[in-house]
């Protein structure tokens, strides 16, 4: 049994599409349907149904998918013993949110950077429920996302921590300093927020609009680090994670306003799919989270 066929065989099992499957591993189509001839030979079973375009795993496949990613993963374990970071090579793909990518990951990309410059990453931001989807296609290889706490028999969680988000404002503010800020005060002020749909902006409208309250902001704009400067600029008020402010609020520039609101916590997670051959690059990856970003209760 070739190594080359069961890797063959877990990609179908994650793109589900033969064609796709060739063009990511460089194989001409016929040659991948021929890995998996020679597979199901030797195995005397069907690995896969295939009707029209779908692709799906038979009993047989399913049974067989585990014991192969345990094969490759230990098969990747024996060529980490030799290979150094610096020779690590290929794709890594991120589904994320754009304030993570901001304000979370560079470190992390920047010692992968210097570990592994051969490594091409890419980061795909999206709302959580498109990264859901985007991870059950094999669209991205690995999911990092802000939420409410999520979990699903599809996944390998690696890591989750809470992360505290609030209402923020200039230390200059004319509200920095008061206690227990009405909401109608609140809302007097511009509001510079993030897009509809946004995990943490979604909770924050709902608390509010429970309370009869209708948010009417100044400016929308998916980029958190544009949101931060008017803030600093004191041209208004914000409601961010604290990863987001965290220097700032360090640094004396930026507040967190104490208001009639109800603290809001979310979680940040990290995961793979469970069907998912995890490359030297994804390994690297979560290890430099772990370093960079430890879970809660590692700090």
């Amino acid at each position: 049994m070739e190594i080359r066929n069961l890797m063959t065989f877990v990609r179908i099992a994650e793109i589900q599409n033969f064609s796709k499957t060739a063009e990511q591993l460089g194989y001409s189509q016929s040659a991948v349907t021929m890995q998996i001839k020679q597979l199901e030979t030797e195995l005397h079973a069907q690995l896969f149904e295939r009707i029209g375009k779908q692709v799906k795993l038979t009993q047989a496949g399913e049974r067989l998918l585990p014991h192969a990613l345990e094969i490759l993963n230990t098969v990747r374990k024996a060529e980490r013993i030799s290979q150094e970071p610096e020779q690590i090579s290929g794709k890594l793909r991120i589904g994320t949110c754009e304030s993570l990518v901001i304000s979370m990951l560079p470190p992390v990309i920047l010692e992968m950077s210097q570990l592994c410059p051969h490594v091409e990453i890419s980061t795909h931001t999206a709302l959580v429920p498109d990264l859901f989807q985007m991870l059950r296609q094999n669209d991205i290889d690995i999911l990092y996302f802000l939420d409410e706490k999520h979990d699903s028999p599809e996944w390998i969680k690696v890591s989750e921590r809470p992360e505290k988000i609030f209402f923020v404002a200039s230390a200059e503010s004319s509200l920095a300093g008061q206690s227990r800020i009405p909401i109608e005060r609140l809302l007097e002020e511009p509001l510079f927020l993030t897009e509809k749909g946004i995990s943490y902006r979604y909770t924050m409208e709902q608390l509010l609009a429970a309370k009869g309250y209708e948010l009417h902001p100044f400016w929308e704009v998916g980029n958190t680090d544009v949101i931060t400067r008017f803030l600093l600029k004191n041209k208004g008020i914000s409601f961010l994670p604290e990863y987001v402010v965290h220097d700032y609020l360090e640094q004396g520039d930026l507040v967190v306003l104490d208001t009639e609101c109800n603290d809001i916590i979310m979680w940040s997670q990290l995961a793979y799919h469970r069907h998912k051959y995890v490359t030297p690059q994804m390994n690297l990856f979560l290890d430099l989270m772990s370093k960079h970003i430890p879970p809660a209760g590692t700090a």
